[in-house]
């Protein structure tokens, strides 16, 4: 019984603002750690020129967010890039298992250059 709720407990993560499941979810984490950087240091590069307290709070406020937001689509668009290259190195892979040696195999075609048969 006690060891149920111990994984329940394991398994739910932290959730940021209830909604965002920063554990489970790729970049996330990143993004929420890069936000806290560029928060503190746009909230206190604003406090240390102006002085003045809630303005710089606002500050940090907009470069959490702006920071946070630019860091996650930067590394979703990197994570989709390589996922794309994933799948071609994969398909790549099965169309060479599968038509090496036979009538369709680019590397038979009349004209191209035999292989090399060892280290040059």
């Amino acid at each position: 019984m006690a060891g149920e709720e111990q994984e329940n407990n394991n398994n739910k993560g932290f959730r940021l603002l209830g909604i965002l499941d920063v554990q489970n979810t790729p970049c996330a984490r990143d993004a929420v750690l890069h936000g806290a950087g560029g928060s503190l240091g746009a909230g206190l590069l604003h406090f240390l020129t102006t002085s003045r307290v809630k303005r710089s709070f606002d500050v940090g406020f907009a470069g959490f967010l702006l920071t946070t937001l630019g860091s996650w689509f930067y590394c979703r668009m990197n994570n989709a890039k390589v996922r794309v290259q994933q799948r071609r190195i994969q398909d790549g892979i099965k169309n060479k298992i599968m038509y090496e040696g036979s009538a369709h195999d680019p590397a038979n075609k009349p004209g191209a250059a035999p292989p090399p048969l060892g280290p040059s």
